[in-house]
């Protein structure tokens, strides 16, 4: 009996151990919920299904029928435990507007999606295992103002997988990484390759395209060489608007530089209009001089001059 007391206190002591240092240590428990609205295209469609394939703590859900009750996706985030929502707005066929939100309390940034290329129109040479957690890389320009702190920290929060996951695999394989310049966030994604034939012996070949060859500090001649090969997909967020709230609540930021594509198109359509009526307007000046000088059958009257046929056959 002794014995088995002895072990059965062991074990409550290794267990209260184990559960102070659990209370200790916060849980990093995010979970994000992948949903596009109605009107979506094919390669919106497949960008999203990348973007699931790279975030194993994402939950995605059918469309959403609504585009003006947003407030709906705070009960679905509630519904399926998410603390994230990435909402994918389709407008007009064409354009792709991303709502990144914290509910149900806020805040909420609605960026536009642009250059977008999927991992199966790039075909790059990258692979990394499906599950496994990224490395997030971050400009140093996101430190410079208050709007952009928060963008990388939403953005930190949505893309980074937590320990805890349920379909995490324990490798950390790939590069998850962001860049702002001129106002854009520029997505990137790479596989971290790890070569063991040592540099000094390797044949000189120059690197692919997609290959970016990175120096480890205190690196020997025998180390392996690493390098970036990239997966994708490519795209481009735009930031147009911060709120204070989830889908709602006043506005914290607002981006005055950001032109809409529909502004764009109607600045267009606006020139190609003007191109055209002044072609018709010089087309209507040319008529009118015409016949001002009598040169247009039956519209205006000629005047006779003295080398006329009518006055020299007199």
């Amino acid at each position: 009996m002794a014995a088995v007391y002895k072990s059965l206190s062991k074990s409550n002591g290794t267990s209260t151990h184990a559960s102070n240092d659990a209370e200790k240590k916060p849980k990093n428990r995010q979970r994000v919920l992948l949903i596009p609205s109605r009107g979506i295209t094919q390669r919106h469609r497949h960008l999203i299904n990348d973007l699931y394939s790279l975030l194993p703590h994402s939950r995605r859900d059918a469309k959403l029928d609504t585009k003006s009750q947003l407030h709906q996706l705070k009960e679905l985030a509630d519904l399926y435990s998410c603390n994230n929502i990435l909402f994918f707005e389709a407008r007009k066929g064409k354009d792709l507007y991303l709502w990144l939100s914290k509910p149900p309390n806020g805040p909420t940034i609605k960026l536009h999606v642009q250059n977008i290329h999927t991992m199966e129109e790039l075909n790059f040479t990258g692979n990394c295992l499906k599950g496994s957690r990224p490395v997030l890389s971050f400009d140093k320009a996101f430190d410079g103002q208050a709007h952009t702190r928060l963008l990388k920290e939403m953005l930190t929060q949505s893309f980074g997988v937590p320990k805890t996951s349920r379909k995490v695999k324990p490798f950390v394989d790939h590069v998850v990484g962001f860049s702002l310049v001129e106002g854009k966030v520029w997505l990137r994604c790479y596989q971290i390759a790890e070569t063991e034939t040592p540099r000094h012996t390797a044949k000189e070949s120059k690197p692919a395209a997609s290959t970016t060859p990175i120096s480890v500090p205190g690196e020997k001649p025998g180390d392996p060489s690493i390098s970036l090969i990239e997966i994708g997909p490519r795209l481009v967020l735009t930031p147009i608007v911060i709120l204070e709230g989830s889908f709602g609540g006043p506005v914290i930021y607002e981006n005055k530089e950001f032109v809409s594509p529909n502004q764009i198109r109607s600045d267009l359509r606006r020139k190609k209009a003007g191109s055209y009526n002044s072609r018709a307007e010089q087309i209507g000046e040319g008529k009118a001089k015409r016949r001002d000088l009598g040169l247009r059958s039956g519209e205006g009257v000629r005047e006779v001059g003295e080398l006329d046929d009518r006055v020299v056959f007199a």
